[in-house]
């Protein structure tokens, strides 16, 4: 069989890693795919000393690789919304599969863009657009096929998580452990993606689609970032028997389907709260399969590369299959995607870690937990640190509660005249089946 041939557009950190997976594991891949691949063209504004390019084509128009009528699948690494679609719609009009590792563009975008491949016959690969080199799209949407999926939780970005794992085992403060991970490599100049859980949105935003058969709705996130938390909230966590993590997580409910990014505590002995610095981890709950975790890398060079040449095996194995005998996008057929509503954050039910400065005078405890027996929170544990000061602190755990009541309890406590400055809360999940 003649080779397939493949033009990659964009030659940065993951572009480059692809190309140096393709050539030098050349030989293994064919045998897995059952005939040759080759890098027929490459489009990237500028080289890169990581790969040798020599004999291969390269074009500074990432366009003249999606038009060109040698290249079977054009492999999209430059990243970002605009120009990635009209890159990507751009090869599906002309007849090429397409492979992105691009997590915003599939979020945003991604209904269109598949129900585009869909008319033009053609397959958009997207497994590294979440978790790196974990294969958990592949996990979800096939190997789990069997199950009704309950939930997902998910380390899905590995900056916020290398920040609040230093956060913890050295008692340093965000901005100090930002700044290192800037220094690192691990954040951006500008973190906000990062730290405020855009990112993370993104990829819980496929993942949910693949879990429970539904459209793509990214806007419908709900997003909370880490730069609030402090070293005493960690500690008190900790104490607690708790450890925070900036999840992504996804649940089905009778009244629709959860869809939020937000730190979370959850008990220390769960696997979630065991992974640390920059890995990611997926758990997810099936109805048949109880709990399966998903770890490794999540960014990086050959990690990322490891998922965009897995999914162009995976394009080039199904050539000749057609299109309705395919592995579907999203794990369902279009026809089959379901219309359950994305909840809003008010109706979405967990338990809460509160943080709260209070004046040290008799009375005021009381008066915080009337307020929260008012509004039908139950607390769970209370702890009142001992200080000299005129003000102390004061942490409540409460049992599950719908947002929207602890939404009206903190604004009535904000309100006592014996409560210091805001209240400080964190949403507490157990991750049960």
């Amino acid at each position: 069989m003649k080779p397939v041939k493949v033009g990659i557009c964009g030659l940065g950190t993951v572009g480059s890693g692809t190309f140096n997976v393709l050539h030098r594991n050349a030989d293994e891949i064919s045998r897995r795919a059952g005939r040759r691949i080759t890098v027929e063209q490459i489009g990237s504004r500028r080289d890169n000393p990581g790969c040798d390019t020599k004999g291969t084509q390269v074009t500074r128009d990432i366009f003249d690789v999606a038009t060109n009528p040698e290249i079977d699948i054009v492999v999209e690494l430059i990243g970002g919304y605009d120009i990635a679609r009209e890159l990507v719609m751009t090869a599906i009009e002309n007849g090429k599969h397409v492979v992105t590792a691009n997590k915003a563009l599939i979020a945003v975008h991604g209904n269109e863009i598949f129900e585009a491949a869909q008319r033009h016959n053609v397959m958009v690969a997207f497994e590294a657009s979440v978790a790196g080199g974990i294969p958990v799209i592949k996990a979800i949407r096939e190997g789990l096929s069997a199950n009704n999926i309950e939930w997902l939780a998910g380390i899905i970005n590995g900056t916020g998580n290398f920040i609040l794992t230093e956060m913890r085992d050295k008692g340093r403060d965000f901005a100090d452990v930002l700044a290192e991970a800037q220094a690192l490599g691990y954040a951006e100049a500008d973190p906000t993606f990062d730290v405020e859980g855009i990112d993370a949105a993104h990829k819980l935003t496929i993942l949910a689609s693949i879990a429970f058969g539904i459209p793509l709705q990214f806007d419908k996130a709900y997003t909370e970032g880490i730069s609030a938390i402090t070293p005493a909230d960690v500690e008190y966590a900790e104490e607690l028997g708790y450890r925070i993590k900036h999840l992504g997580i996804s649940r089905r409910t009778e009244q629709g389907i959860e869809l939020r990014v937000h730190p979370t505590m959850i008990p220390t002995s769960t696997l979630l709260a065991n992974v640390n610095g920059v890995m990611n981890a997926v758990l997810v709950d099936g109805d048949a399969v109880g709990q399966t975790l998903y770890y490794g890398a999540g960014a990086g060079a050959e990690p990322t590369a490891s998922a965009v040449v897995a999914d162009i095996v995976d394009v080039v194995r199904t050539l000749t299959a057609d299109r309705d005998n395919r592995v579907p996008h999203l794990a369902f057929q279009p026809s089959e995607l379901s219309d359950l509503p994305i909840l809003p954050m008010s109706d979405t039910e967990t338990g809460f870690y509160l943080r709260l400065q209070a004046a040290e005078k008799p009375g005021v405890l009381a008066s915080i937990t009337k307020i929260l027996g008012d509004n039908g929170i139950n607390i769970e544990a209370i702890v009142q640190k001992e200080t000299a000061e005129e003000q102390v602190p004061v942490i409540l755990l409460t049992q599950r509660v719908k947002e929207q009541k602890m939404d009206e309890a903190i604004t009535a406590i904000e309100a006592l005249d014996d409560i210091i400055g805001q209240v400080t809360r964190i949403r507490v999940e157990h991750l049960q089946g």
